[in-house]
């Protein structure tokens, strides 16, 4: 990935569009028409949640503003939906039909707020669904829409938890989108990275720091000794693999050996498989930094995220309204070399989770302030609203072209064997 990112302030010209027909004009007219109509009553909702950030499973506030936001849109609502800051929002017309999935985030980071643009994503999956509704209500298309607001993407595999307890059953596809920096009208259809995470204890004995240290097995010592053998391990592993990790402790004092620390490691890679054989590597600075200090070592590894697998059905009806209508069409970008628990769902079932640029300074991506900045400027808000236009016409087009939906399936199968599923 190079360095050229969107500034605020920069030529925003959209690059030239391919023109043409899109599947459906009467459709995506409609949903422009129905997004527009509610962009200024969207970007009041992005900025309440980007005003109020709220940590994983912890989005009380934002589960309340969008129930009530997809209420007074007409949706059948179902609060606290088997989490407790979860909820899903359901809009059925006629007899049968497709069923279109959307998904909604809400959570923020420690510290830095919407620092991932998930202020954005929330509003686009309601974006995407009240567009859909509006084009079925208008031209007598018959389906269904389920809305499901997902909490604790960060760090907490919401949507995996949902998927378990059947959030996910009825739905055909689900699609959603992610902000990140990049070239101006940019939508991204590039992957993201599978992630292992490992939680690190090592148990020691204390000791008089100043008085007798040789009584004691320094588990902070243990910790250090694993972040640098982890440092020396990076240096002969792939490129397109990342490690890293922090260390604290408790009741640490400088004149008392140190008889506890405990580390937390992301282990990612382009797939599951090559992230397990990276982890098996890490797992031994582990062991040895155990062996070399005396301490025993606890490993214990936590939920596992698979990479994120674009279907390629979808992403090239996607690709086709974006180049069309909206802008250019990346592979690049997006969240490429970063997570998320949708990759987890993409391997369960067909899915689309297109990244899309949004303005930012130089060293201001995803996971910083600047990002949080960035995610709350009318820009980004506009950019938002564009990708969840060509989402809600590639989510129509699934309700309403069976042989379309009959090759999405195919995709999906077609990508599980190449995995080995």
């Amino acid at each position: 990935m190079t360095d050229i990112v969107w500034r605020p302030g920069s030529d925003q010209a959209r690059p030239p569009l391919l023109g043409g027909e899109v599947y459906r004009p009467d459709i995506l007219e409609e949903i422009e028409r129905s997004i527009t109509e509610l962009s200024p009553k969207l970007r009041e909702l992005g900025n309440k949640i980007l005003a109020h950030p709220e940590l994983k499973f912890e989005e009380h506030y934002a589960h309340d503003e969008y129930t009530k936001f997809v209420e007074a849109q007409g949706f059948v609502v179902r609060k606290h939906h088997i989490l407790e800051t979860a909820w899903v929002a359901t809009y059925t017309h006629g007899q049968g039909g497709r069923v279109l999935g959307v998904n909604s985030e809400m959570d923020a980071l420690p510290g830095i707020g919407h620092a991932c643009g998930h202020n954005l994503i929330g509003i686009s999956g309601v974006a995407v669904a009240c567009a859909a509704k509006a084009a079925m209500e208008k031209l007598n298309i018959d389906g269904k829409i389920i809305l499901l607001g997902t909490p604790g993407e960060e760090g907490g595999f919401g949507k995996v938890q949902l998927w378990d307890k059947g959030a996910y059953e009825e739905m055909d596809v689900c699609l959603m989108c992610h902000p990140a920096p990049g070239p101006p009208h940019s939508v991204s259809l590039s992957g993201c990275l599978s992630v292992v995470r490992l939680q690190v204890d090592y148990s020691g004995h204390t000791a008089h720091a100043g008085l007798s240290p040789w009584e004691g097995q320094n588990a902070l010592d243990a910790a250090v000794a694993a972040y640098s053998s982890i440092g020396l391990l990076r240096q002969q592993i792939k490129p397109t693999h990342r490690i890293h990790g922090i260390f604290a402790g408790q009741d640490w004092a400088p004149n008392i050996i140190p008889d506890n620390s405990t580390m937390h490691w992301y282990v990612r890679a382009p797939t599951t498989k090559e992230a397990f054989e990276t982890t098996a590597r890490a797992k031994k600075c582990f062991e040895a930094a155990a062996l070399g200090t005396g301490c025993t070592v606890k490993i214990t590894q936590g939920h596992v995220g698979n990479e994120l697998a674009q279907n390629k059905a979808l992403g090239e009806e996607l690709a086709d309204v974006v180049r069309k209508k909206y802008g250019q069409i990346d592979y690049e970008w997006g969240i490429s070399s970063a997570g998320t628990d949708f990759g987890n769902i993409s391997h369960l079932m067909p899915g689309l989770h297109p990244g899309f640029s949004i303005p930012t300074v130089l060293a201001g991506g995803n996971h910083t302030q600047a990002f949080t900045d960035a995610a709350s400027t009318d820009a980004a808000h506009e950019a938002c609203l564009d990708v969840s236009k060509a989402l809600a016409h590639v989510g129509m087009r699934v309700i309403t072209d069976e042989a379309f939906l009959t090759k999405v399936k195919l995709a999906y199968e077609e990508e599980k064997r190449e995995r080995g599923d």
